[in-house]
């Protein structure tokens, strides 16, 4: 009797220990898949943004976003953000070639700008927009009625102030890196893009007078040209000197005379539109007044195309394309 007791303790004994091992060995991948599941700091910390007037409160990342102009559509794939992305609008002319492949992951909303019912159909949480329009009459509605519908806006602050610089587009990349929660891509893009900028700067020739330059927009009566705005900035570190650089406005129009009175030395002719880069040359070369400019008896034109012209990730690739034509020995 005392031996069956003493196999009886001695197999009970046994089993808890068994048990005891089990309950141990689970616990670390217990453990394991609660750190899974729990959220990052980095997605549980709020983001506030103050921006066109209003202030965003992002509690996490928008999942649904949509890109209202080119420009801020290639910011968000430079980020790496198609995944994020329900929709784009509004292209100018062709996507920058080396985010064509995520572009394509995007569906394309709207020629123009969107309906709010095609937002809403979407399911959209974020709107980021290049121009003041995408949020005004002709575009998808106010910040106040989108946010009502419990959308976020953000204005590209660089594309709608005077005398923009490299430094408020890279101010707007670090507001949009801090709402998708990618600070680490926004950094690496501004210290790539200022990167780029320097090794043209290093290419121009020193201790020269810059060349003068008219930007060339469009014009028949009038000539439209770039005062204070980012073709002046763009025009500047490429070495040149924007002859209507003083006027205290973005683009505007100026008299043919002046022009020829400020006599410029190189013309960049932004290409967009029906209208190609090529009959603008057309029309300069033509024209009885525009023809006695020193540019066009020397068929010194440089083309920029329009969205490398607006305040976004093709900053440094513009003013390459103005330093090569303004000074082509030197590259």
């Amino acid at each position: 009797m005392k031996k069956w007791r003493s196999i009886w303790l001695v197999m009970v004994i046994a089993l808890i220990a068994v048990l005891g091992a089990c309950g141990a060995k689970d616990k670390p991948e217990s453990a394991k898949q609660t750190e899974k599941v729990e959220p990052s700091e980095a997605t549980t910390t709020e983001v506030i943004i103050e921006n066109n007037e209003t202030t965003q409160t992002y509690k996490e990342a928008p999942k649904k976003a949509i890109s209202l102009n080119q420009h801020v559509t290639e910011i968000m794939l430079a980020l790496g953000l198609e995944d994020s992305m329900v929709g784009t609008a509004y292209l100018d002319d062709k996507i920058y070639e080396p985010l064509q492949a995520a572009y394509d992951k995007v569906p394309v909303l709207s020629d123009q700008y969107p309906t709010k019912e095609q937002v809403i159909d979407a399911e959209a949480d974020f709107l980021y927009a290049g121009w003041k329009s995408g949020f005004g009459e002709k575009g998808v509605g106010t910040p106040e009625e989108l946010e009502e519908l419990g959308i976020h806006t953000y204005l590209h602050t660089a594309s709608n102030m005077t005398k923009p610089t490299l430094e408020d587009i890279f101010t707007d990349i670090r507001h949009i890196a801090e709402i998708f929660r990618v600070e680490d891509r926004g950094e690496a893009l501004i210290e790539q893009m200022t990167k780029d900028v320097e090794e043209v700067q290093a290419k121009l020739p020193k201790d020269s007078e810059n060349l003068r330059v008219l930007v060339f927009d469009s014009g028949d009566k009038d000539v439209f040209t770039a005062g204070q705005n980012f073709m002046n900035e763009l025009v500047t570190i490429a070495g040149g000197q924007n002859i209507f650089g003083d006027v205290e406005s973005g683009w505007t129009t100026v008299s043919k005379e002046d022009a020829v009175d400020r006599n410029p030395e190189v013309v960049v002719v932004i290409d967009y539109g029906e209208t190609t880069a090529e009959q603008k040359i057309k029309f300069l070369k033509n024209d009885p007044a525009l023809k006695e400019m020193e540019a066009v008896k020397n068929d010194r034109f440089v083309i920029l195309p329009l969205s490398a012209a607006s305040e976004g990730v093709r900053a440094a690739a513009a003013i390459q394309i103005l330093a090569k034509g303004f000074y082509p020995a030197n590259f």
